[in-house]
Parts: C-alpha cells; sequence; structure tokens
C-alpha cells in the first residue's frame, strides 16, 4: 500500500501540531527556532537618535538580598536585560550573554533582571551552568525601561543615551556587539 503525497503531509503536519501541543515538546522546540532567531546581532542606535535615560531610580536586589538601585550605575556602561526562565527566547539567547558576560562583567554594569523566584532562577543558573549575577526589582523601573514582551535588552552609555533596545533574541555575543561596547570604554 502506497501513501500518496498529500497524505503524508497531512500526516507530518499533524505530528508538528502535536509536538508543539504538548508542552515537554513544545518549549524545545521554539528555544531551537528562536536559536535561529538569536544569530543575528542587535541594531545599535546612533547617538543622536537615541533615548535618554533621566530617571535612574530603580531598586533591585540580587539572589542573595543585597540591595542596589540603578543610580549607583549612572555614569557606567550597563546592559540591561529583562527575562524569564520559562521564556523560549530568553533560554536561546543566554549561551552568547554568558559569553559576553564573561569577558566584560569586569568592564561594564550587566543587570539581568527577572522577576520569577530566587530559588527558580538558582534551579535555572545551575542547570545551565551561568554564572552571571541575576537581580529582581523592588521598585517599578523608570518609565523609559518598561518592557510588554521579554527578552528586552538595553545597552546604555555613560551618558545615559539608549544605544541598543531589542526585544526579542539575539546574539549578544556577536562582533557588533562587541565593537559597540569597546568603543563606549574608549
Amino acid at each position: 500500500m502506497t501513501v500518496s503525497k498529500s497524505r503524508r503531509n497531512n500526516i507530518i503536519f499533524l505530528i508538528v501540531i502535536a509536538l508543539l501541543i504538548i508542552p515537554q515538546t513544545r518549549q524545545p522546540i521554539q528555544i531551537m527556532l528562536h536559536k535561529g532567531l538569536a544569530l543575528f546581532s542587535p541594531s545599535v542606535i546612533n547617538k543622536k537618535n537615541s533615548e535618554v535615560i533621566n530617571n535612574y531610580d530603580w531598586k533591585l536586589k540580587d539572589l542573595d538580598n543585597n540591595q542596589v538601585n540603578l543610580n549607583e550605575y549612572k555614569g557606567q556602561v550597563i546592559f540591561l536585560n529583562l527575562w524569564a526562565t520559562w521564556c523560549p527566547p530568553c533560554i536561546a539567547e543566554m549561551p552568547s550573554l554568558q559569553e559576553l558576560y564573561h569577558d566584560y562583567n569586569d568592564k561594564i554594569v550587566f543587570l539581568l533582571v527577572t522577576i520569577e523566584e530566587t530559588d527558580v532562577i538558582k534551579k535555572f543558573l545551575d542547570k545551565n551552568n551561568y554564572d552571571f549575577d541575576i537581580h529582581q526589582p523592588l521598585s517599578e523601573s523608570p518609565e523609559i525601561l518598561k518592557s510588554r514582551s521579554i527578552p528586552r535588552t538595553f545597552l546604555i552609555d555613560k551618558e545615559g543615551n539608549i544605544l541598543i533596545n531589542k526585544s526579542g533574541a539575539a546574539n549578544w555575543n556577536s562582533e557588533r556587539v562587541r565593537e559597540t561596547i569597546d568603543n563606549l570604554l574608549k
């Protein structure tokens, strides 16, 4: 018995739909798709066209309950990423974030911010061997940094100009991002 081409395509389509419906297979598929999208570097905004942060008042805490305020980092280069452990595009971009963090964590401020519970975050970091510092908000973020989607990433220069404002996954370890950071550090 031979199966027609249209019947075979229908069977394949149904299998793909079933895999996307099942929670155990949906997230890995979504992560794989977003890893493909995360191969691209984010766009860098010309300083003349960039938005500027005027209000740095945002209280955060790290996973050890040490409190900081974004005000403390005014005048420094800040890499700010809003993310969650359950978010496929966030998960997809984490390896490139980790690589960038390894090379620049002593040169710029990294603020990876999530609203999730501490134990969930720690399990995620341990499972994936990530060692970046994670922060949780204690107050509302400045209006300019609010986001309706995650991941959302900002690269802020020493004068408060937002030179990268990216929604969605990206390759944060790209040559373009590294050159931008290097130029900001000069």
